[in-house]
């Protein structure tokens, strides 16, 4: 569950919510520092976020006539069948190969945080709030965003 403190904690920074500093990120959930099941850092998120966007947006533009970026105006429609694409992918590949096209290319898999695949309701929650987009631009010490925190899942390495 997110509260007020997990916000805080991150404006904070390290160990301001039990004092210790982590040695890496993913510590406290019991993950490896590196390699398979470590915690997916923000780079390999990024990109794998701005490939399954572009795939999103190409998928746009063949079915729906949503127009490219920089090459007209997007109307509110056009943002919403983008959105819905994304959320449609999100929602199809991570409950059912718990990853999606991006995260397969930068080596990334969407976990529950018990280790186990991420459970429906989970994938739900978790695109829900990836869709709006600000829980994701706020995260704990360990990476996750608040979207992560709130669905109880983990980006990890494969």
């Amino acid at each position: 569950m997110v509260d007020r403190r997990d916000i805080g904690s991150w404006l904070e920074g390290p160990g301001s919510r039990s004092g210790d500093p982590s040695s890496y990120p993913g510590e406290r959930l019991g993950m490896p520092r590196d390699g398979e099941g470590s915690l997916g850092r923000f780079g390999r998120r990024l990109l794998g976020v701005v490939i399954d966007w572009t795939a999103c947006q190409l998928i746009a533009f063949a079915f729906f006539s949503v127009p490219l970026p920089f090459t007209a105006v997007a109307t509110s429609r056009d943002s919403l069948v983008l959105l819905g694409l994304f959320a449609i992918e999100n929602l199809l590949l991570v409950s059912t190969v718990g990853s999606t096209l991006g995260h397969r290319v930068v080596g990334l898999r969407v976990r529950s945080t018990d280790g186990r695949t991420a459970r429906p309701f989970q994938t739900l929650v978790r695109t829900v709030l990836l869709c709006l987009f600000i829980p994701a631009m706020f995260w704990d010490k360990d990476g996750r965003g608040l979207h992560d925190k709130a669905a109880g899942t983990v980006i990890v390495r494969t």
